[in-house]
């Protein structure tokens, strides 16, 4: 167990130098997951242990959250001063994402495949 933490953490911290000596315009995470994916690809012994970790991890998510939270405690004079205009922006953003989905998806799924048997 000890060591698929230590493959995840190493996974990202080499995401991390990756990212920082190469200026790859990607986070470091993202990098490391990519690292991770190429890892397991290479040595699939490793999906038993890692898939016991990230379940343990999984189901411990919402004391991650805690570190977050409490800094949001911290910032209340910022979030009574630009609280409506954050939340206004929040809510926007997501329904506009929400639309544009979907739209994007009412597009894409009225397509019908060309059939190349019948073209003649």
């Amino acid at each position: 167990m000890i060591g698929a933490i230590a493959l995840l953490l190493v996974c990202q911290l080499a995401g991390e130098a990756v990212h920082r000596l190469t200026g790859l315009p990607l986070p470091g995470s993202v990098i490391g997951m990519v690292l991770l994916l190429a890892w397991l690809a290479l040595v699939p012994r490793e999906r038993l242990t890692l898939t016991q970790v990230t379940g343990w991890l999984t189901a411990h998510l919402s004391i991650m959250f805690v570190p977050a939270a409490v800094g949001l405690m911290e910032e209340g004079a910022i979030l009574s001063r630009y609280g409506l205009g954050i939340l206004v922006a929040v809510v926007v953003s997501t329904l506009l994402t929400l639309a544009v989905t979907a739209l994007v998806f009412r597009a894409v799924a009225g397509r019908e495949p060309e059939n190349e048997e019948g073209a003649s």
